[in-house]
């Protein structure tokens, strides 16, 4: 992607960085969007826009930047509508889960598309990324007190949608 082909001279730093973040990014992304063309879509403009502007950030916070650009693309790619329901797992994959493990992902992810979009993003920054308040807050471009209420009420309806799931406050679940 980033490369004398691309406009742009390689730059050894970033596509290490690209290399050492692009799964876990993906991950993040298909949580907070739930399709895995729009998750694909949503890391390659945020790391094109990195890219850009890469001599300004690898100082500083690559990782807020880049998660800034995915999470805020991704709420506003929604258009104030909900994400559509999961797709179903396909076949290759339900062969090599484990069939309790592949009930429990689908109950997640479909808990997960009854939140909100800015609460999803919320939720999954703060406990699948295990981000603090304020990082969430400066990922999201808005306030801690948003954050709070945005993770209170989307935990409320996680704890509802999965009563068989033991939710906290901090942490992963």
């Amino acid at each position: 992607m980033v490369g004398t082909d691309a406009g742009w001279p390689a730059d050894v730093e970033f596509v290490e960085y690209v290399r050492a973040r692009q799964h876990t990014l993906l991950r993040a992304a298909y949580l907070v969007c739930g399709d895995v063309g729009l998750a694909e879509d949503l890391v390659r403009r945020a790391l094109t826009r990195l890219a850009r502007h890469w001599e300004r950030v690898r100082e500083e916070a690559p990782d807020v930047y880049v998660r800034g650009i995915l999470y805020r693309d991704a709420v506003a790619s929604w258009g104030g509508r909900r994400p559509e329901a999961v797709a179903p797992v396909p076949d290759e994959l339900l062969d090599r889960w484990d069939a309790d493990e592949v009930e429990r992902r689908r109950e997640v992810l479909a808990a997960l598309d009854t939140l909100t979009p800015r609460q999803r993003a919320t939720i999954v920054l703060r406990w699948f990324d295990e981000r603090s308040e304020r990082d969430t807050a400066e990922i999201l471009g808005c306030s801690p007190a948003t954050v709070r209420s945005e993770a209170h009420d989307g935990l409320a309806a996680l704890r509802t949608a999965l009563p068989r799931v033991e939710i906290g406050t901090e942490g992963s679940w």
